[in-house]
């Protein structure tokens, strides 16, 4: 049983850095905002014609 134990506690600590990590990265992180520009064929924009 201590093996299962330590194999346990061992996941658990792992979990809570990689928990730890993702909250840090989420909370001090700030995106910085920028303008997008997507271009767009023409063929896209023309309703496609019934024959």
């Amino acid at each position: 049983m201590p093996t299962l134990f330590r194999f346990f506690a061992t996941l658990a600590i792992l979990a809570g850095l990689v928990f730890a990590g993702m909250f840090a990265l989420a909370t001090f992180v700030k995106p910085t905002p920028r303008e997008m520009s997507v271009t767009i064929p023409p063929a896209k924009l023309q309703p496609p014609t019934n024959r």
